[in-house]
């Protein structure tokens, strides 16, 4: 077993990623303190071809160095939006058309096991300590909860991104990424 060198992993240019297909997800990032999980996010969404990034409220924006270490340049890949309250950003998407998915310990909420991904769907990701904010809920058509055993009540939220977009791109990545494609060549 050998590591891969760099140029056997074919992966795009960043003029390449710009134009290259992306799934129809929004990412919402509620007030989110830490700068390297901002980074950690942008590097995920980069991964798995998120389609937007909005960030809200105190959610640090690009350019900035902590966010940049941690991203290894994907914040400059990455579309984003910053958006002073969440709220705004909910109207936005609701504006847009998107249903609005709440990644939360809420009444009712699903299993992400449980859950079914589609496009067009947004996701809120809530501020470290105290998840998704009150003026967002209201907004939310859904929610979902990654399960967890342990004695902590809550995983990091860069964790939790990378969950919740690793399930979205398995679900319907491929399926919409395709479509996009063909779409592109009609």
């Amino acid at each position: 077993m050998r590591k891969l060198e760099m140029e056997e992993l074919h992966r795009l240019s960043k003029e390449e990623y710009e134009k290259s297909a992306k799934l129809p997800v929004v990412v919402v990032l509620d007030n989110v303190r830490s700068l390297s999980n901002v980074g950690s996010v942008f590097r995920t969404a980069d991964a798995f071809g998120i389609g937007e990034l909005f960030l809200c409220g105190i959610t640090a924006c690009p350019p900035h160095r902590e966010i940049h270490k941690t991203a290894l340049g994907a914040d400059e890949t990455v579309r984003w939006r910053y958006f002073p309250t969440t709220r705004e950003a909910c109207e936005t998407l609701k504006a847009m058309g998107y249903r609005i998915v709440a990644v939360e310990q809420v009444e009712g909420s699903v299993m992400l096991q449980d859950f079914q991904a589609e496009p067009y769907t947004s996701y809120i990701l809530g501020n470290e300590v105290e998840g998704v904010s009150e003026e967002a809920l209201p907004f939310c058509d859904a929610a979902v909860e990654i399960p967890q055993i342990g004695t902590k009540h809550s995983l990091n939220v860069s964790v939790c991104a990378g969950i919740l977009m690793w399930k979205l791109f398995e679900q319907i990545g491929p399926k919409a990424v395709f479509s996009q494609e063909i779409n592109k060549t009609c």
